[in-house]
């Protein structure tokens, strides 16, 4: 007697017709539910993809070499995978799907891979640039919810390139440790303020199997220069993002897709040779102010 199969329901031979179905059909004794949900819709997708494209044998085989080599490259201090994401954009979608906030709350970009969890923490005022050079900047800014309230006490975690595009992890002996990054704490009317020098524009790693991606498809590796936010106090909403220089030629361009139009900041030219010499400046220098808005976490009341 035969058993009579339903290569809809994934019961049959694997054909090119039914393959989805007969793949996502062994799912069926998953017992982690969102893990089947998106395992099911992984191989629905990329088998639709297969069938679109139709790659060769070969070409497959290049796709595998592909990854491979980028499993190769990643290692403690670099993630190959992670700079695929971002240059694919699949990054900056998930941030912005996880990160969907009210209207008028600061919005979001990608972490990084040179953001470091032991910086220092710094009072108001100081100076984060430790090797001081580079182009002078004062960064101005407060804290505040939704509806404007000052939010007391919130953590601002920060770091950025220097005058060269390079952060300090990326040159171990030749920039200070810590370099360009620190802790500042907003005061009671939600304020912050410290001294920095204005950042640079500069590449992503692209000695490796994603720089040689972009390459290919005709792509430049440079990220619009910035200044990088971890914005965070109880009962809100942790913001990470970036604040970008209005003047810098890859803003359109963004090799990873982080830039926000309202992440663009007014990085403008101060001259006050007063305030100059009280922050240690030469005169004229660079300031940025920047309000950060929280919104508050769900289930959380009015204070």
């Amino acid at each position: 007697m035969t058993h009579a199969s339903n290569p809809a329901a994934g019961d049959g031979y694997f054909t090119e017709a039914n393959s989805a179905e007969v793949v996502i059909a062994r799912h069926r004794e998953a017992e982690n539910e969102r893990l089947k949900t998106v395992m099911d819709s992984a191989v629905r997708h990329l088998h639709a993809f297969v069938k679109e494209v139709e790659p060769t044998n070969a070409e497959w085989m290049r796709v595998i070499d592909f990854l491979t080599a980028t499993g190769h490259v990643t290692n403690d201090w670099r993630q190959e995978w992670i700079l695929l994401s971002d240059i694919l954009g699949v990054s900056m979608l998930v941030d912005a799907i996880d990160n969907r906030k009210p209207r008028g709350a600061t919005e979001t970009t990608v972490l990084g891979p040179f953001h470091v969890s032991n910086a220092p923490r710094y009072e108001n005022g100081q100076d984060i640039c430790l090797d001081g050079k580079g182009e002078k900047l004062l960064v101005t800014g407060r804290v505040v919810d939704t509806e404007g309230r000052p939010i007391a006490g919130a953590m601002l975690d920060v770091w950025q390139a220097n005058d060269e595009g390079f952060y300090d992890v990326q040159q171990q002996g030749v920039q200070p440790d810590m370099n360009l990054r620190g802790v500042f704490t907003a005061d009671e009317t939600g304020a912050f303020w410290f001294r920095s020098v204005k950042p640079r524009f500069y590449p992503i790693p692209a000695d490796g199997p994603v720089g040689q991606l972009l390459g290919a498809l005709g792509r430049h590796p440079y990220r619009p220069a910035h200044i990088h936010f971890i914005v965070a106090a109880p009962g809100f909403e942790t913001v990470t993002t970036h604040l970008f220089t209005p003047d810098c030629p890859y803003l359109h361009t963004d090799a990873v897709f982080g830039v926000k139009a309202d992440l663009i900041a007014d990085f403008r030219t101060v001259d006050d040779p007063a305030k100059a010499d009280e922050l240690g400046f030469p005169n004229p220098f660079t300031q940025v102010d920047w309000t950060f808005v929280l919104a508050r976490t769900a289930g959380e009341g009015h204070a």
